[in-house]
This record gives C-alpha cells, structure tokens and sequence, in this order.
C-alpha cells in the first residue's frame, strides 16, 4: 500500500517533484500531457496526495526523483529565475545543455550581483538552507565607492530603518583600501530584497560590486565565473545540518 502524505495540486506537486518549474508543468497540464492514474488531467490544481497517485506525462510515468545539488558562480547581468518576462537572459544559460534535471535556485541574487548561488531539486533541504531563522549564514565581499568609519560599520550590525523594514549585518568589516574605494565582508544571518545595497545606502555608501562568497561552511572557492559543480555529499549534509542545528538553538 502507498504510504499517504501531504495533498499539493498537481502542478506544484511536478515541481516538488523536481520534474519541471511549476509553471512549465501548468503548461503541460493544460496541453493534455499529464495523465494521474491514467485519466489526463488539465487542472493544474488538481488535488495530489504525495505517494498515491500514479503520475505520466507523455505517456511517461513520473518516478521518485534523485536528488541534485549544485553551486553556480553567477555572473553579473543574469537574472535568478526560470523565465523573465523582460526577455532578459537569465542564470539557466549557465546549465543549458549539460543533461541536468530540473533544478530551482534556492535563494536569489539580484541581476548586478554576483557569486555563489544554490540549485536543487530537493524542496525539503532548500527549505532548510533558505529558512530566515535556522538557514545558514552568507558571506559578501562588496566593493564600495568610498571607505565607510568604524562609526558606519557598527551601526550596521546595530540595524537601521529602512523603510519599515529593520536591516542589519551580523557582521561587517573592512578587508582592504584602495584609491577611492574599499572592500568590506558582510555577514548575513536572513536574507531580504536587497538587503545589503539598501543597508549600504542608507549611509550613503554606494555599491560597485558584490559578490555573494560564501553559504555557511560552503566557500565559493576557485569555481570560474558562469562555471557550476556538484555539490560533495558532506557539503549537502554540512549545510543542512547548519540549519538544523540552528532549528534547536
């Protein structure tokens, strides 16, 4: 007897699957390619309950997925997501054509931002990775257009309003000077929209670069720009075990 579950629609339920983006599977739903228990089925929200149904598309059964974990260093200039709407390149063309499964980046990095970015198709541990409270923390070397005062760096851990929202470092520092700019390292421990530029330019310190270098234990390393590479299996565990012990602090 299939052991019962949660109940997902059945778009959602692809995606948790690692099968395709929720919105590809809507597609195919749609189009008639999807059959459950053998009936094709054209509602996206079509109620699932993980483990007893029997999935097909194209004919196709869906088998229990075999989890992937990678790490990208993204480039500048692509955008974190499946499909843009703009029609703006996005961080998919750095793993076209190389035979991967569907694999959805956990956590985000804007379009002028750069480094170590995730991608899985494992929902459970991305969720553990992205949890605001038990996820673990991540490492920026960011470029600025001046050289921010002891004075600046404290109340950035200390936190500043930035429009409702209360933005702050668990740690920031100076790592080296040059003409008329600096580097600093920054140290999230949640992430928000933005956080570090809007943190930044709350005390008129404008970005250049930033460059996200590390995820908990996982450093960015000598990985090349637009370059990717399977995550070692201690790294997977490394970084869900952060988050669960986070979780029993």
């Amino acid at each position: 007897m299939r052991a019962g579950g949660p109940r997902h629609g059945l778009a959602r339920t692809l995606s948790k699957l690692g099968v395709c983006s929720r919105t590809q599977a809507a597609q195919w739903i749609n189009e008639g390619r999807v059959r459950v228990d053998g009936r094709v089925q054209r509602d996206p929200e079509f109620p699932i309950v993980a483990g007893r149904a029997r999935i097909s598309i194209d004919d196709r059964d869906v088998d229990a997925p075999k989890y992937t974990y990678l790490m990208l260093n993204k480039p500048r200039g692509l955008v974190t997501t499946a499909r843009d709407e703009q029609g703006r390149e996005t961080v998919y063309r750095c793993l076209d054509g190389v035979g991967l499964p569907w694999l959805a980046p956990v956590g985000r990095l804007d379009k002028a931002s750069e480094g170590l970015l995730l991608f899985t198709n494992d929902p459970v541990w991305a969720a553990r990775i992205t949890d605001p409270v038990t996820g673990p923390d991540k490492t920026y070397h960011v470029q600025v257009d001046h050289v921010p005062d002891a004075a600046v760096l404290s109340q950035m851990q200390a936190g500043v309003d930035c429009g409702g929202d209360m933005l702050r470092a668990k740690e920031a520092r100076l790592l080296r000077v040059g003409g008329r700019n600096a580097w600093l390292e920054i140290v999230l421990d949640e992430g928000r929209n933005r956080q570090i530029r809007r943190l930044l330019a709350a005390h008129e310190v404008n970005v250049l670069r930033l460059v996200r270098v590390a995820i908990g234990s996982l450093p960015l390393g000598p990985l090349q720009k637009s370059k990717w590479r399977l995550l070692e299996s201690s790294e997977v565990v490394a970084l869900a075990l952060r988050a669960t012990d986070q979780l029993e602090r």
